[in-house]
């Protein structure tokens, strides 16, 4: 009986099998100082893989990065980084803006933020930071012409240059439903506004008439619109970037998942697998 008992545990799996998206904290908007123009938040960055081979009883750490902090004057701060084992997702670059005489470019990241403008100053644009290969696509170019502030870039598509739309995202069925994620956030303008990409971009601001725009999507890791000096508009300011999200998925039988204190997230059942969705905090998950 003994040595049938050794055969049984040595025959048990000890691993498990793991898809896994991790999603970083977009770019917050740039804001201009006086009369600029801030350009959108860039999105943070994805990474996916498949048939990840995890082994049971060994605690893997992970991190849910969150949206960077809009801009009062100047550039959006970036997000922060998502991690999963020894995977690093890419925060996103913060939107460009003007501080004092002077136009700040948008942030590089896992997607670059836009870049401002200011018809006042010479020169009167600045460009859109980089975004990380594989992750993320760069950031638009701020556009005298038109008067409207560059774009954030988004997960699979930049920044526009020319109308301030954020970048769209990446897609992904890996929680079950198809879902967009890392759109990156649209620049504010004078007259018009840039939109946001799909997959949680915020859409940019309007000076006048004053229009509000909108954060960057929580979970999705959206960058946040782009906006004016919250001094001469609180209406039309920057908007913030989202928080990102850590999603693994496995085969439900023989698995279980323990999601470790400091970390926010819940299971569901998609048929044969499980799906953890972690949302916030840091922390370990491990499989028994």
């Amino acid at each position: 009986m003994t040595l049938l008992g050794i055969i049984a545990s040595q025959n048990y799996p000890r691993s498990v099998l793991a898809d896994y998206l991790i999603i970083a904290g977009g770019g917050g908007g740039g804001a201009g100082d006086g009369s600029g123009l801030g350009g959108g938040g860039g999105a943070g960055g994805y990474i996916y893989g498949t048939a990840l081979s995890l082994n049971k009883g060994q605690n893997y750490s992970v991190t849910v990065g969150g949206g960077g902090n809009y801009a009062v004057t100047g550039t959006g701060s970036n997000g922060t980084d998502s991690t999963f084992s020894t995977f690093t997702s890419t925060k996103g670059g913060g939107g460009g803006g003007r501080v004092g005489a002077a136009l700040t470019a948008g942030q590089n990241g896992g997607s670059g933020g836009g870049g401002a403008v200011d018809g006042a100053l010479s020169p009167n644009t600045s460009n859109g930071g980089t975004g990380t290969a594989g992750q993320g696509s760069n950031g638009g170019n701020g556009k005298a012409i038109g008067d409207i502030a560059g774009g954030g870039g988004g997960g699979t598509a930049a920044g526009d240059s020319n109308n301030g739309n954020g970048g769209n995202g990446y897609t992904s069925s890996i929680s079950g439903t198809s879902t967009v994620y890392s759109g990156g956030g649209g620049g504010s303008g004078g007259s018009t506004f840039g939109t946001g990409g799909t997959g949680g971009g915020g859409d940019g601001s309007r000076f006048s008439p004053a229009q509000a725009g909108t954060n960057g999507g929580t979970n999705k890791g959206g960058g946040g619109g782009g906006g004016v000096d919250e001094g001469l508009s609180a209406t039309a300011r920057a908007r913030s970037g989202g928080s990102g999200v850590v999603i693994l998925r496995y085969l439900t039988s023989g698995n279980t998942i323990t999601i470790g204190a400091g970390l926010t997230g819940s299971t569901a059942t998609d048929g044969s697998y499980t799906v953890a969705t972690i949302t916030a905090g840091s922390g370990n998950v491990s499989w028994a």
